[in-house]
């Protein structure tokens, strides 16, 4: 993991779909007064005509994709995520999935990472809406190298996407890896459980699992940047290996990630926890500090790990 370096997820987001539209002039951006905050002001500047503003109207702009889509452009709308999946619901559901329009909607600042604006600007359970709906591929990348793969594996993907990213920046965890839609990947080895993270939140989980190797406690790390499609073989070959399953993530238990390996193993009798949001309002306050009090930074993750591996 190279913490030295911290990279801007929104950056990083807007400069795949640039390099993206290079490459392919069906590309399109869609902004609800959101584009340049998520990434796209060079986009902007070199593809003027390809670069369209709407205003505060996610709803209107999500209509606008699908109908775009029609015509055979491959529309990219980013917005901040609670808004592009909660307050967007109805638009997402029967303009994309319904129609299978080939759209891609990003959520950025998923999870808390809009700490300071508090609760209405979180997405706690944009995993669990977005499952749910037929046909849509759901992205979490868990770094700035798969937020640039997973755009461009989007755009190429016929048909429509969800993907969120987080806000703050973040350490480059697997720079010279390839990413697949549908693939999990390894990232540590061990026997005393399998844990399966997602999203931002990996680096925190990364430098927990190796504070537990420090005190001789050794689990299989699974890193999952698709969560619909998940890669249940993946999943399933290493829980078979550890007979136990810890779901860590940025997001309420009810309906994720965890939802999503539960439902992978629902066939295989194994032991499973979940680390996540309780499933309460959460308060608002400084990102890292609420990492802290809801015991998703590595410190806190170490003893909850720890504490659920000595239970038995």
């Amino acid at each position: 993991m190279t913490v030295d370096t911290l990279v801007d997820p929104r950056r990083t987001l807007g400069e795949a779909v640039t390099q993206a539209a290079a490459q392919d002039e069906r590309v399109v951006v869609l902004s609800a007064d959101s584009g340049l905050s998520s990434g796209f002001r060079a986009f902007r500047e070199k593809y003027p005509d390809r670069y369209y503003e709407f205003g505060i109207q996610e709803h209107g702009v999500t209509g606008v994709a699908a109908g775009l889509a029609t015509t055979g452009r491959i529309p990219v709308f980013a917005a901040i995520a609670a808004f592009v999946t909660n307050r967007n619901f109805e638009a997402f559901r029967n303009d994309v999935a319904y129609m299978a329009q080939n759209v891609k909607i990003v959520g950025r600042n998923g999870g808390m990472t809009y700490s300071d604006l508090g609760p209405t600007h979180y997405s706690l359970e944009d995993y669990a809406i977005i499952r749910m709906l037929p046909g849509v591929v759901v992205l979490s990348p868990q770094d700035p190298g798969e937020i640039r793969e997973a755009a461009a594996a989007m755009i190429a993907h016929d048909g429509p996407v969800y993907m969120r990213i987080g806000g703050p920046a973040i350490p480059d965890l697997f720079p010279q890896e390839k990413f697949v839609i549908g693939d999990g990947r390894t990232i540590r080895h061990g026997d005393a459980a399998t844990v399966v993270t997602t999203g931002t939140i990996t680096p925190q989980v990364i430098r927990a699992v190796d504070q537990l190797g420090e005190l001789g406690i050794s689990v299989d790390l699974i890193g999952m940047p698709t969560i619909e499609p998940i890669d249940e073989a993946c999943i399933v070959e290493s829980v078979r290996r550890t007979g136990r399953v810890i779901t860590i993530e940025e997001h309420y238990v009810r309906g994720g990630l965890s939802a999503a390996v539960a439902d992978a193993l629902a066939r295989l009798a194994v032991i499973r926890d979940a680390i996540g949001l309780p499933h309460q309002h959460i308060v608002t306050g400084d990102y890292n500090a609420l990492l802290a009090k809801y015991g998703l930074d590595a410190e806190g993750l170490t003893a909850r790990l720890r504490g659920i591996l000595a239970s038995g």
